[in-house]
Protein backbone atom coordinates (compact mmCIF):
# COMPACT_ATOMS: atom_id res chain seq x y z
CA UNK A 1 0.00 0.00 0.00
CA UNK A 2 1.20 3.25 -0.77
CA UNK A 3 1.51 6.53 1.20
CA UNK A 4 -0.95 8.18 -0.78
CA UNK A 5 -3.56 4.97 -0.38
CA UNK A 6 -4.59 6.32 2.93
CA UNK A 7 -4.68 9.91 2.07
CA UNK A 8 -7.22 9.82 -0.60
CA UNK A 9 -10.44 7.66 -0.10
CA UNK A 10 -11.72 6.15 -2.90
CA UNK A 11 -14.50 5.07 -1.49
CA UNK A 12 -18.06 6.28 -1.29
CA UNK A 13 -19.68 7.23 2.72
CA UNK A 14 -18.27 4.40 5.11
CA UNK A 15 -20.16 3.41 8.15
CA UNK A 16 -17.36 2.46 9.89
CA UNK A 17 -13.16 1.31 9.03
CA UNK A 18 -13.62 -1.69 8.71
CA UNK A 19 -15.58 -1.53 5.95
CA UNK A 20 -13.45 0.47 4.36
CA UNK A 21 -10.21 -0.83 5.01
CA UNK A 22 -11.66 -4.55 3.68
CA UNK A 23 -12.71 -2.35 0.08
CA UNK A 24 -9.32 -1.17 -0.11
CA UNK A 25 -8.37 -4.59 0.23
CA UNK A 26 -6.28 -4.04 3.87
CA UNK A 27 -7.80 -6.93 5.67
CA UNK A 28 -5.45 -7.03 9.08
CA UNK A 29 -3.29 -4.47 10.60
CA UNK A 30 -0.20 -6.10 9.24
CA UNK A 31 -1.31 -4.63 5.62
CA UNK A 32 -0.96 -1.03 6.84
CA UNK A 33 2.26 0.72 5.57
CA UNK A 34 2.54 2.13 8.55
CA UNK A 35 2.05 -1.19 10.63
CA UNK A 36 4.93 -2.69 9.07
CA UNK A 37 7.52 0.49 8.65
CA UNK A 38 7.13 0.48 12.12
CA UNK A 39 7.92 -2.93 12.35
CA UNK A 40 11.12 -2.94 10.62
CA UNK A 41 12.32 -0.03 13.30
CA UNK A 42 10.77 -1.84 16.14
CA UNK A 43 13.39 -5.10 15.19
CA UNK A 44 16.30 -2.19 14.88
CA UNK A 45 15.45 -0.97 18.15
CA UNK A 46 15.27 -4.65 19.77
CA UNK A 47 18.80 -5.19 18.00
CA UNK A 48 20.55 -2.30 19.46
CA UNK A 49 19.01 -3.07 23.35
CA UNK A 50 19.90 -6.41 23.23
CA UNK A 51 23.28 -4.57 22.04
CA UNK A 52 24.02 -2.57 25.06
CA UNK A 53 26.13 -3.24 28.12
CA UNK A 54 24.32 -5.92 30.64
CA UNK A 55 24.34 -3.09 33.29
CA UNK A 56 21.92 -1.78 31.03
CA UNK A 57 19.65 -4.81 30.91
CA UNK A 58 17.19 -3.99 33.31
CA UNK A 59 17.26 -0.30 32.78
CA UNK A 60 17.51 1.33 29.41
CA UNK A 61 17.44 -1.63 27.68
CA UNK A 62 14.19 -2.96 28.95
CA UNK A 63 13.00 0.67 28.39
CA UNK A 64 13.92 0.63 24.74
CA UNK A 65 12.40 -2.56 23.87
CA UNK A 66 9.00 -1.43 25.70
CA UNK A 67 8.93 1.54 24.10
CA UNK A 68 9.65 -0.33 20.67
CA UNK A 69 6.77 -2.70 20.87
CA UNK A 70 4.17 -0.26 22.17
CA UNK A 71 4.35 1.54 18.69
CA UNK A 72 3.56 -1.90 16.84
CA UNK A 73 1.44 -2.95 19.58
CA UNK A 74 -0.72 0.46 19.61
CA UNK A 75 -1.26 0.74 16.00
CA UNK A 76 -2.59 -2.87 16.27
CA UNK A 77 -4.71 -2.24 19.10
CA UNK A 78 -6.25 0.77 17.28
CA UNK A 79 -6.92 -0.94 14.51
CA UNK A 80 -8.99 -3.68 16.05
CA UNK A 81 -11.06 -0.80 17.50
CA UNK A 82 -14.70 -0.13 15.83
CA UNK A 83 -14.89 3.63 16.46
CA UNK A 84 -12.55 6.28 14.30
CA UNK A 85 -11.55 8.20 17.65
CA UNK A 86 -10.28 5.62 19.65
CA UNK A 87 -8.15 4.35 16.79
CA UNK A 88 -6.38 7.83 16.53
CA UNK A 89 -5.86 7.82 20.06
CA UNK A 90 -4.32 5.01 19.85
CA UNK A 91 -2.18 6.10 17.06
CA UNK A 92 -1.05 9.11 19.56
CA UNK A 93 -0.07 6.56 21.80
CA UNK A 94 2.34 5.03 18.98
CA UNK A 95 3.15 8.46 17.79
CA UNK A 96 4.48 9.26 21.88
CA UNK A 97 6.27 5.80 21.70
CA UNK A 98 8.02 6.97 18.91
CA UNK A 99 8.98 10.37 20.22
CA UNK A 100 10.60 8.48 23.23
CA UNK A 101 12.59 5.90 21.47
CA UNK A 102 14.18 9.07 20.06
CA UNK A 103 15.03 9.90 23.42
CA UNK A 104 16.34 6.57 23.95
CA UNK A 105 18.39 6.91 21.59
CA UNK A 106 19.79 10.26 22.55
CA UNK A 107 20.73 8.38 26.15
CA UNK A 108 22.55 5.83 23.66
CA UNK A 109 24.11 8.47 21.81
CA UNK A 110 25.41 10.29 24.97
CA UNK A 111 26.24 7.15 26.99
CA UNK A 112 28.58 6.44 23.97
CA UNK A 113 26.52 3.34 23.15
CA UNK A 114 26.06 4.35 19.75
CA UNK A 115 28.34 6.59 17.46
CA UNK A 116 26.53 9.64 15.72
CA UNK A 117 26.36 7.83 12.30
CA UNK A 118 23.83 5.37 13.85
CA UNK A 119 22.13 7.36 15.81
CA UNK A 120 20.93 9.64 13.04
CA UNK A 121 20.28 6.93 10.88
CA UNK A 122 17.87 6.01 13.70
CA UNK A 123 16.58 9.15 14.36
CA UNK A 124 15.37 9.79 10.80
CA UNK A 125 13.70 6.23 10.71
CA UNK A 126 11.85 7.27 14.32
CA UNK A 127 10.94 10.83 12.52
CA UNK A 128 9.55 8.78 9.76
CA UNK A 129 7.29 6.68 11.47
CA UNK A 130 6.15 9.77 12.97
CA UNK A 131 5.18 10.89 9.51
CA UNK A 132 3.60 8.05 8.80
CA UNK A 133 1.64 7.77 11.86
CA UNK A 134 0.62 11.06 11.27
CA UNK A 135 -0.50 10.39 7.73
CA UNK A 136 -2.80 7.80 9.07
CA UNK A 137 -4.11 9.78 12.05
CA UNK A 138 -4.98 12.48 9.17
CA UNK A 139 -6.70 9.43 6.88
CA UNK A 140 -8.60 8.43 10.19
CA UNK A 141 -9.70 11.61 10.85
CA UNK A 142 -11.11 12.08 6.96
CA UNK A 143 -12.88 9.14 7.49
CA UNK A 144 -14.76 9.94 11.00
CA UNK A 145 -15.40 13.43 9.57
CA UNK A 146 -17.06 11.75 6.29
CA UNK A 147 -19.13 9.53 8.39
CA UNK A 148 -20.47 12.25 10.74
CA UNK A 149 -21.36 14.62 7.63
CA UNK A 150 -22.91 11.38 5.70
CA UNK A 151 -24.89 10.80 9.11
CA UNK A 152 -26.00 14.35 9.34
CA UNK A 153 -27.56 14.26 5.78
Amino acid sequence: MTQNAYRKPDIGKPKRIMENVVERKIKTFEDLEVWQFCRTLRIKLTKLAKRLPIGEKFLLANQMIRAARSITNNIAEGYGRYHYQENIQYCRQSRGSLYESIDHLTVCLDDTYIDSKEFEALRKDCLRGIQLVNGYIRFLERQRDANRKSDNE
